[in-house]
């Protein structure tokens, strides 16, 4: 080939928690992380009047970092309607020592978080789970602990493919070694690589993903014409934070935890939860999607040209 362009994706590590894939889907153990058990989670949810529900998030990087507080929140959400919240202790196990990495964000969910009742646990990553008994261990500062539960949602630990990790294309961390500004490969420079199993330090997001398309393609199209990449990434990704039916908390934020909203806050506030927010992600995005983005025809992804200084370090 004259030119590759690498997107493997990020895999989910099942396995990486002792005895999760032998009770998965049973148990009241599930993952919205699994197409397969998604269903699952709100059959759980539907079911349960009672009891101790546990979400987790193991440690970074994770695709979508918003995921597991969305599930928490939507079931909160719908046994708040149902009237049977006050009876169930929820809490959230996160390998992280923060809610979320981006501090502008935080107060909304915090809301949420006292409004439901839930019982926050940082730096708390699950280990192994019993699915028979019903219990799950964590590792914390102080050592294990273990604990009982009615529902358990589960967000797996997430790592690189093995045929990248293995190949001269990984980094020490197993994924593919890109510049994360103008996504090529910082040893091979006719090659390139994007999304989830990129080792740029961004959020990994379809945002993320979306927003680095067309930049490597300016990129390689210039590569192949014997000049150097000529646009930027700066580390854009979004994650719309669903905290009840109708409104999203719509996080949308660069390289450094830098915000960067797509409309103007008198619009949509993204620090805020909001029903337009909703409406944005339920509404329109899915056409989006399938009409433009998918076609090569979204319009707010133009690739920013690289400053003049960057073009000059990159030459």
């Amino acid at each position: 080939y004259r030119a590759l362009v690498v997107a493997p994706g990020i895999t989910l590590d099942w396995e990486g928690i002792d005895g999760l894939s032998q009770t998965l889907g049973r148990n009241g153990v599930t993952s919205n992380y699994g197409y397969d058990t998604a269903p699952y989670t709100w059959q759980l949810v539907q079911q349960l009047r009672e009891g101790v529900a546990l979400f987790t998030q193991p440690p970074m990087p994770i695709k979508c970092a918003g995921a597991p507080q969305k599930a928490m929140y939507l079931s909160c959400n719908a046994w708040e309607d149902r009237g049977v919240l006050p009876n169930i202790d929820v809490a959230f196990h996160n390998a992280g020592a923060v809610l979320f990495g981006v501090k502008e964000y935080v107060p909304a969910l915090m809301a949420y978080v006292e409004r439901y009742g839930i019982d926050l646990n940082f730096e708390s990553t699950l280990l192994s789970v019993d699915g028979a008994a019903k219990r799950a261990t964590f590792k914390e500062n102080d050592g294990e602990i273990t604990r009982s539960f009615n529902m358990l949602h589960v967000t797996p630990p997430q790592k690189a493919p093995k045929f990248i990790a293995d190949s001269p294309l990984a980094n020490d961390a197993g994924y593919v070694d890109v510049d994360q500004v103008t996504m090529r490969h910082v040893r091979y420079p006719n090659v390139f690589g994007l999304g989830d199993g990129g080792s740029t330090p961004n959020a990994k997001t379809m945002a993320a993903a979306r927003k680095q398309a067309p930049i490597v393609a300016v990129n390689l199209l210039s590569v192949l014409k014997g000049g150097e990449p000529v646009a930027g990434y700066d580390g854009y990704g979004s994650c719309p934070l669903t905290v009840e039916k109708g409104k999203i908390v719509l996080a949308e934020f660069g390289y450094g935890g830098k915000l960067l909203p797509s409309f103007p806050s008198w619009l949509i506030d993204g620090t805020q939860p909001q029903r337009l927010s909703w409406l944005l992600k339920s509404e329109a995005l899915p056409w989006i999607y399938w009409n433009d983005m998918l076609k090569g025809h979204e319009w707010m992804v133009a690739p920013e040209p690289l400053p003049a200084s960057a073009l000059k370090k990159a030459a």
